[in-house]
């Protein structure tokens, strides 16, 4: 399973957030160009090479019409109050080397946020993630200032900074498309930070709301190391919080912040690998969820379009079992198998395709044999066999529509055109 582990020891703030995942998606030159292509107003970003006690990594260089916004590392910073109006996240994420007092003072609602995330050159999968990581921070911040999340306000350049460091993660992780994301406890710092309103305790109050259900903890560093913005991107995507799994690690990222600690490298490292399982001695090689519902109000024709729809948005299987329900009712039960990360699309899937009004879930454990496909072709035709192997076992299979291909090219049966397929290939080859 490919997992992505996130270490917090020195909190999280989105620049360094993105910096991390930068590297761990191989450090490609192209995903700076879509970064900065992604349609942000005034954005630049460049990555730098950075060190911090002798670590080397990236410094993510976020400017917003030519301006940095210098966090003083996320940490000790003047968060930006206003009347009715709050920016507690805006300047979290970048080292503050001066004020934002030249020349913007407008401020966006929620409302503009998401209307800027809908314009940008993302997928729809990224921008609906973004969106929901706005929300998340939108919603501590209104519970914080008792205020309708409506009327949360943000500060021009720093939201716009914030925007960057959000849609660039949400787009960095979709590159990378790990299908499980852990995240150790998160290190917030402790201390104090200053606002407009006096000194505020630190985690923020809207960090530590964000943090509900996130485990954290407080050590070794008096500075603010969790950011608003880095703990709602740790909330929307982690799977689970822990120490780190067994895994093959394939990459390392190492996203530097500026400020310096003493004895302390100021990083946010992230992990890219294979979970390892142990299958062989009766350990799962893999896990899975199930997701079912009965339903005694659907045709036929209707469950037929909701499992092509489920697997058409990324269901590992999608299938439906004749059941009788009370009342002996004939029904069908409709199932769904999908990865950890895809449950909540799958479920938001199955109520929009079918009439059920709630849906069960559980997780499975997998036992797979490990598959590859060979190419060749045939007569002209491209074709293609897919081997399966282990716990003993070696099957060898011609790939469908490559056989019917060649069968009604060569007027072949099917079982010809597949022993060709496999003959041709060197699949059957040991």
């Amino acid at each position: 399973m490919k997992t992505l582990y996130i270490q917090c020891e020195m909190g999280a703030a989105g620049d360094m957030l993105m910096a991390a995942l930068w590297e761990a998606a191989g450090s490609r030159p192209e995903l700076i160009e879509r970064l900065n292509a992604m349609g942000v107003p005034g954005l630049h970003i460049e990555a730098e090479r950075a060190e911090s006690c002798g670590i080397h990594g990236t410094h993510m260089k976020v400017e917003i019409y030519g301006a940095e916004e210098l966090e003083h590392n996320h940490h000790d910073h003047d968060h930006e109050h206003h009347e009715h109006h709050h920016d507690h996240h805006d300047n979290h994420d970048h080292d503050h080397g001066h004020s934002h007092s030249q020349g913007h003072h407008h401020h966006h609602g929620i409302g503009d946020i998401e209307k800027i995330l809908d314009s940008l050159s993302l997928s729809d999968k990224a921008k609906a993630e973004a969106k929901e990581v706005y929300g998340i921070i939108a919603e501590a911040e209104s519970i914080v200032h008792g205020a309708d999340v409506k009327h949360v306000h943000f500060h021009e350049v720093g939201s716009l900074d914030a925007v960057a460091d959000v849609a660039g993660c949400c787009m960095l992780l979709d590159e990378i498309g790990a299908d499980k994301i852990v995240v150790s406890p998160v290190n917030t710092g402790s201390g104090s930070v200053k606002c407009a309103h006096g000194i505020l305790p630190v985690p923020a109050p809207a960090t530590e709301l964000i943090l509900r259900g996130v485990p954290w903890y407080q050590a070794g560093v008096e500075s603010e190391l969790c950011t608003p913005t880095g703990a709602a991107i740790i909330k929307r995507f982690a799977h689970e919080f822990g120490p780190m799994p067994p895994m093959t690690v394939e990459m390392t990222g190492y996203g530097i912040g500026t400020k310096r600690f003493e004895n302390r490298a100021n990083c946010v490292r992230v992990f890219l690998g294979e979970e390892v399982r142990g299958g062989q001695d009766g350990k799962h090689d893999d896990e899975v969820f199930e997701l079912s519902a009965n339903v005694d109000d659907m045709t036929g024709e209707d469950a037929g379009f909701a499992i092509e729809k489920l697997i058409e948005e990324g269901a590992l299987d999608a299938y439906a079992e004749p059941i009788i329900m009370k009342k002996s009712r004939p029904a069908l039960k409709l199932c769904c198998i999908c990865r950890e990360k895809d449950r909540k699309h799958m479920a938001e899937t199955m109520f929009r395709c079918t009439s059920s009004i709630g849906i069960r879930e559980q997780r499975l454990g997998r036992y797979t044999l490990k598959r590859r496909e060979v190419t060749g072709e045939v007569s002209g035709i491209a074709v293609s066999a897919k081997i399966s192997e282990g716990y003993g076992v070696r099957r060898v299979k011609a790939e469908f529509e490559s056989a019917r291909r060649l069968a009604e090219y060569k007027g072949m049966t099917l079982e010809e055109a597949r022993e060709t397929i496999v003959r041709e290939t060197g699949a059957g080859d040991r």
